[in-house]
Formats: structure tokens, C-alpha cells, sequence
């Protein structure tokens, strides 16, 4: 009997692992519930089998369903498996169970392998559960699981993402106290946490500083040097930087130069900004619509708006360089100008040479329309851009309604609103203050003071000038008692109104 129940034993196994190597999950599935109802015992290597399968296709419900079930058999997954279960959790963010499996992991002195930590630690500063991060950080030496330079990369671009530079910067010595050299990937993490918070020159020194001649710095982490000391006006350090990278082997590609291009055109260092574009192209490197819609936005900035369009029509058209970006900046800078007539004929222009306005486009457009007084050419706009299948966002819904209020169409304005939460487009607080200043200005403050009691219904906190347009509202018509009430109110928020205002309030409580 017992070499019977051996024999369907080995048969039930050998069915599942082909199955089990060729992927065929549900058949896998069967003969595993086959085995179970069967008088054949079944033991962890055969819970690990169908709990690794189900995990490599992601479907980790019912692993965990059949890991619940084996659990109270005795029976447990081995290391890897853990592992490889962890590294899928991480995949959907089911931090609960990942916990239970760490603590049952303690409970039979099972530790997950580099992967999983790293996995898991990655997941956690990417939710911002940088506390959590390191704790497991610290737990991994004390199992034998040395943190190794991927598990410090992941904490010190976590720290970065939460302005917690000081800590960074320490655990970026503590790697390197324990001999453990930065890759590139460590060297990034650092590098753009830094740079982007505007320590430059500490970036500077713990990379390009201290691991010279250590690191083969690669062009990624150059540029984001040079990006950072060219923002902070520093060029000369970023033309130190340029000649040094490519002293070491490493040189300039599209971006260095897009760099130091767009430095050039907000500088106003137009000549230079041409120099280089020519200097692009002799060594071999194409400019990209970036690097020639940089030297437009110079050009129209320097108010040189017929060279821009000679620009953009000669020489970037040629080259298949022109974009809705490219028109869009000269849009603006016309209408910025005033030459909103000459904005609208290149707006046909750039529909007749096939390139499509985008929201941005509708948006330079209907507020040049608006700010002339030509709600007619606004509505139109509006209404082609919607037929177009471009919906405005709430910055040009915010725009509409600010200007339709400050003209006096406080219907309008209304109607607008009411479209813009209709459409899904959350209103924000700038939205609503630029309503309830209509309403306030039209001497209509009930509707205001609904405004103010609505934001609030939907959780948005009233700032400091909700408070002083409806303050200011209430004294124009008398309705002091409410004034003063909306005044505790934004007292209770930390903020106070202005001299003026207050003084004007107070007299007319004494008047």
C-alpha cells in the first residue's frame, strides 16, 4: 500500500513540476488540489512549488491564500521563495502582508537575499516611509545582510526626495567609511538630491571632490553639475566642469550643450547662444527643437520678434525642428507686446502647416482676447478648442473667470465656474478667490459668502486673501457682526488682516 501511495506521489510530483517549469499555472493548480483530496501527503517543497509559480504570475492573492493554508501544517516557504514573494508584493504595494512575512521569516530564522531587501527598501522611500527604511536598514547587518552600495543608493535618494540632505550626506560617508566605492547610480542619487535643493558646491565636493579618480563619472552626472552651477549663475564653475569631463574621457553630448544653451538665452547672450548651436553642429551633434526653441525664447525675450520668426520659418523648418512649442513662444511674446493681431494670423499659420494648437496655445490666446476686452474672440477660441478635443485646465479656467470678473460679467464668470466642476477640473482656492472678488466687487457678498462656505465644504482651505476679500465684502455692506465672525475665523487659521483693512473695520464697530 505504502509503495502505492509512493508511486502516485511521484507521479502527482513529477505532473506538477513540468507544469510548474512550463508555466501552465491552472493545470499546476489541479494537480496540486488532486494531491491534497488524495491520500498523497504533501510537504513544504510542494507549498513552496505552487506558492513560487503563482508568485512569478503575479498572482499573489492566492498565494497567500495557499501560504495561510500551509501555515498551520508546520510547513514553511524556503528563503527563496520568501524572497521572490516579497520582491512581488513590492510590485503591487501590499506593504501589510510583506510585514507578516518578515516577522513569520524572524520566527523560523529565514532571512530574505539582497534582492528582496533592496526591492522592499525601495519601495518604502518611494511611499515616503523613509523611518521605516531605515530601521530595515539597520536590522539588515545585525542578519548577516550588510547593507552593499544599492541599499545605500535607495536611502540616500530617499532622503533627498524628503529634504533630509544632512542625513544623506551622512550615510553617503558612512558608505564610503566602509569601503564601499559609489557607482554612478549612488553618484546620481546624490548628485540630484543636492543640485536640486541648490547645494551645488556640496555635491560638487562629494562626488567630482572626494572620489576623483576613484569613480568614472558618466555624462549624466556631469550635466546635472553643470546644470546646477549654471542655474546658480556660476558659469565659469560650469565651463570648468565641461573642460574637465572631457579632460577624463567623458564628452559633452546634446544636453551639455542644451545647458549651457538655455543659460545663454535667459542671460540674454545671444551671440553666444548662436556661437554654440554652430559649434553643436561641428561637432557633429544635431540641436534638437530644445536647443532651437531655447534660442527663440531668447530672441522674443530680447523683444527681437522678426528674427525669432525668420528663425523659426528658415532655418527650423528646414531642418523638421519646428513644433507647437516653437509658435507658441512667439504667440506669446506678441501678445505680451500687444500684437495680438499678428498672434491670431500665426495661429492659422501654424494650423495650415498641419502643427496642432495645444491648451497652452487657446490659453496665450483667449487671454490676449480677454485683456483687450474681446469676450467674443475669447468665446470662440474657447469653443474651437473644445471642438478640437483640448480641455482647458484649471489654469486657463482660473484665467477666464479672473478676467471675465474684472471686466464686470460676473454671469459669465459664474457659468464658467460651474462648467469647469462640472468637467471634473477641481477648483482651487486661487479659482474660488477670483470668483468671490467678483461677487465682492458687484456687491453681491451673499454669493460670496456661499463661495467661501462651499470651498470649504469641498476641503479647501480659504488663504489669507479669501478672508480679506470677504472681510472686506461685509464691511462695504454693513453686515459688521459677520465681519467680525469671518475675522475670528481667520485668526483661528494664523492670519491677520492688513492695517488698512482693519482700521477700516474697527471704525466703522465704533462708528
Amino acid at each position: 500500500m505504502y509503495r502505492t501511495l509512493g508511486k502516485h506521489r511521484l507521479i502527482y510530483r513529477s505532473r506538477m513540476s513540468n507544469y510548474v517549469k512550463t508555466g501552465l499555472v491552472n493545470e499546476a493548480l489541479q494537480v496540486f488540489d488532486e494531491m491534497t483530496q488524495s491520500d498523497c501527503r504533501v510537504f513544504s517543497i510542494d507549498y513552496n512549488r505552487i506558492i513560487g509559480v503563482l508568485i512569478r504570475n503575479s498572482r499573489f492573492d492566492l498565494a497567500e491564500c495557499y501560504y495561510h493554508e500551509m501555515k498551520p501544517m508546520g510547513f514553511s516557504l524556503n528563503s527563496l521563495t520568501y524572497s521572490r514573494f516579497i520582491c512581488g508584493l513590492c510590485k503591487v504595494k501590499n506593504l501589510d502582508l510583506i510585514h507578516r512575512l518578515l516577522n513569520d521569516m524572524d520566527m523560523i530564522g529565514i532571512v530574505p537575499d539582497f534582492w528582496a531587501y533592496n526591492t522592499y527598501l525601495n519601495l518604502l522611500c518611494s511611499e515616503h516611509l523613509v523611518e521605516i527604511a531605515l530601521e530595515l536598514f539597520g536590522v539588515m547587518g545585525t542578519k548577516g545582510k550588510e547593507p552593499d552600495v544599492v541599499s545605500y543608493t535607495i536611502l540616500i535618494s530617499g532622503l533627498c526626495r524628503i529634504g533630509r540632505f544632512d542625513n544623506a550626506v551622512e550615510m553617503w560617508h558612512t558608505m564610503i567609511r566602509k569601503g564601499l566605492i559609489p557607482d554612478n547610480k549612488a553618484c546620481k542619487a546624490l548628485v540630484f538630491g543636492l543640485c536640486g535643493s541648490g547645494k551645488v558646491d556640496l555635491a560638487y565636493e562629494l562626488t567630482l571632490g572626494i572620489l576623483r579618480g576613484q569613480v568614472k563619472f558618466n555624462t549624466e552626472i556631469y550635466n546635472v553639475l553643470i546644470h546646477g552651477f549654471c542655474g546658480a549663475g556660476r558659469i565659469d564653475k560650469a565651463q570648468a566642469i565641461k573642460t574637465f569631463m572631457r579632460r577624463n574621457g567623458c564628452e559633452p553630448d546634446l544636453v551639455t550643450y542644451n545647458v549651457f544653451l538655455n543659460y545663454c538665452c535667459k542671460e540674454l547672450m545671444l551671440e553666444e547662444a548662436e556661437k554654440l548651436i554652430e559649434k553643436m553642429e561641428g561637432n557633429g551633434l544635431k540641436p534638437d527643437c530644445y536647443s532651437y526653441n531655447q534660442l527663440l525664447k531668447g530672441l522674443c525675450k530680447a523683444n527681437r520678434l522678426d528674427k525669432a520668426y525668420k528663425l523659426m520659418t528658415h532655418k527650423m523648418e528646414a531642418k523638421g525642428l519646428v513644433d507647437v512649442v516653437s509658435y507658441n513662444t512667439i504667440i506669446r511674446a506678441l501678445c505680451k507686446t500687444d500684437c495680438n493681431k499678428r498672434a491670431y494670423n500665426l495661429f492659422e499659420e501654424m494650423e495650415q502647416k498641419g502643427i496642432v494648437p495645444d491648451v497652452v496655445t487657446f490659453t496665450i490666446l483667449i487671454e490676449a482676447s480677454l485683456k483687450e476686452g474681446n469676450s467674443s474672440v475669447a468665446k470662440a477660441l474657447f469653443d474651437q478648442m473644445i471642438s478640437m478635443g483640448r480641455f482647458p485646465d484649471r489654469v486657463l479656467y482660473t484665467s477666464i473667470i479672473d478676467n471675465l470678473c474684472k471686466t464686470g460679467k460676473i454671469g459669465m464668470a459664474q457659468s464658467i465656474f460651474h462648467d469647469m466642476v462640472e468637467q471634473g477640473v477641481g477648483a482651487d482656492v486661487i479659482s474660488y478667490n477670483a470668483l468671490i472678488s467678483g461677487f465682492c466687487k458687484a456687491t453681491r457678498v451673499n454669493e460670496a459668502l456661499r463661495l467661501y462656505e462651499d470651498m470649504q465644504a469641498r476641503a479647501l482651505d480659504p488663504d489669507e486673501i479669501t478672508f480679506k476679500l470677504i472681510i472686506g465684502g461685509l464691511v462695504q455692506e454693513k453686515n459688521l457682526s459677520v465681519a467680525c465672525a469671518i475675522w475670528d475665523q481667520m485668526m483661528e487659521k494664523g492670519f491677520t488682516l492688513d492695517r488698512d483693512l482693519s482700521q477700516t473695520l474697527i471704525n466703522a464697530i465704533n462708528s
